[in-house]
């Protein structure tokens, strides 16, 4: 059985969802919670992996307080792909980075935050994500049978 691959509509639609739905501080579960579905559904239509339906795509334009028309509206040819602005917004934690940059008001201390991340992401080797999540270094830490100390 072949695999589908998504539409690259149904992407971008799914990539708009899910930056509205962040940038408005809500979470997947509350969003399903406001259209009547599981959340787990709300991750596959942010992913584009599920179509949405006309009837779920006005609810999920009303739960977020906007139009229909903004999940669709496209500032660069539709064949853009991954390197569209929506889409590295869409990305975790691509928002939160954005939004403290924006209250930083220092000309130089954005300069500054830049370069910073330009030359981390630089000396990185392209890859989906290889950062360890809080928390998971600790847990890493404390194996069973180990006091935690290196030897």
């Amino acid at each position: 059985m072949l695999a589908r691959t998504p539409d690259p509509l149904d992407v971008m639609v799914g990539a708009k969802i899910r930056i509205f739905r962040t940038h408005r501080g809500m979470s997947q579960s509350d969003l399903a919670g406001k259209i009547g579905v599981a959340f787990q559904q709300v991750q596959k239509y942010e992913k584009g992996i599920n179509r949405v339906g006309a009837s779920r795509l006005s609810r999920i334009a009303s739960a977020l307080g906007i139009s229909i028309g903004e999940l669709f509206e496209s500032s660069e040819d539709k064949s853009a792909g991954s390197k569209s602005p929506f889409r590295l917004l869409a990305e975790r934690d691509a928002l939160r980075v954005l939004k403290a940059f924006s209250r930083t008001s220092d000309p130089r201390v954005r300069r500054a935050i830049a370069e910073l991340v330009e030359s981390v992401a630089d000396q990185q080797p392209p890859a989906k994500s290889s950062m360890v999540r809080p928390g998971a270094a600790k847990r890493r830490e404390r194996r069973p049978g180990t006091s935690g100390k290196q030897a």
